[in-house]
């Protein structure tokens, strides 16, 4: 069914974004299947409105629940403008990745804080069209709700895995996986992980004034390491499941404290001093499709 969006930005809820092999939440109660239309098409998969220890979260499968979407295929604007439209004030995002460091092995936690974007085909922002907005990305993960992450997840971590608060995740366009040396490259750079999604979202969540962070779940040593097997499908789905019950995990754990805080972050002003153009010069058609994330700051 289409449902009807009402949007109630002061009822705050909490967002899920599962990527490659978390496609549900098992401790989701009273659940709402809900289709979105938005001004920028479907999004990826039903979103799915219910419960988890009596706060509302919204959840979304990345690549759809039959991981029929490849990183350039999900419809990021899309996803992002639903999550807005239902209140969602923050953002946990689970992903996979492939390691670029030799301290970060597979079936370890990355909670990143910074990006460096390689990707060419996808629209990352909500802006143009005759309205312009230039959002500070200096910090393009929230890091109250990082912490949040990482303080959660502590606990929860087996002993021959562990989690590092901190590092840069390399966003690639994919869906192919790196050669040699492009791997080499992105390892002299500096960073730590390597993904095909986060970088995306997260740009946008920062202009729908959302709170984002990421758990960047290690499958593998990306190509680099010579000393292991060179990455392939069949590793990664090896490594998926232990990665998606130990992310659902934390992502319960963080979702009571974030209920029960209410973290602040600087995304939610985002916008304030961003917007460039005065809303009467907008014109109809783009006012329609940004009016959702503008309206607090022309409406005055």
């Amino acid at each position: 069914m289409n449902v009807p969006i009402e949007t109630d930005l002061g009822k705050a809820r909490i967002g899920v974004i599962g990527g490659s092999g978390l496609y549900k939440m098992q401790e989701l109660n009273n659940i709402n299947e809900l289709n979105i239309e938005t001004p920028y098409g479907k999004t990826s998969d039903k979103l799915f409105l219910g419960e988890i220890s009596g706060f509302e979260v919204v959840f979304l499968a990345r690549h759809s629940r039959n991981h029929s979407l490849s990183p350039s295929e999900v419809p990021y604007q899309a996803n992002i403008w639903a999550m807005k439209s239902l209140g969602v004030r923050w953002i946990i995002s689970a992903s996979a990745v492939g390691s670029l460091q030799e301290d970060l092995h597979p079936l370890d936690i990355l909670i990143p804080d910074q990006f460096i974007d390689r990707t060419k085909s996808r629209p990352s922002t909500f802006f143009g069209n005759g309205v312009v907005a230039h959002v500070s990305m200096a910090e393009p993960f929230c890091s109250n709700l990082s912490s949040i992450l990482n303080r959660t997840s502590l606990p929860l971590m087996p002993n021959d895995r562990k989690i590092k608060l901190g590092g840069t995740y390399l966003c690639m366009e994919g869906p192919a996986f790196s050669t040699r040396a492009e791997s080499e490259l992105y390892r002299k750079l500096g960073c730590s992980v390597i993904g095909m999604t986060n970088h995306t979202e997260a740009r946008l969540a920062k202009e729908a004034e959302i709170a984002y962070a990421s758990l960047a779940m290690i499958t593998d040593y990306d190509c680099w390491h010579v000393e292991h097997e060179n990455v392939t499908v069949e590793m990664i789905l090896d490594n998926l499941n232990s990665n998606a019950e130990l992310a659902e995990k934390i992502i319960y754990e963080s979702i009571i404290e974030i209920g029960n805080t209410q973290p602040s972050s600087k995304s939610h002003k985002a916008l304030k001093d961003a917007l460039i153009t005065n809303r009467d010069n907008v014109s109809e058609k783009t006012l329609q499709k940004v009016q959702l994330l503008t309206e607090k700051y022309w409406d005055k």
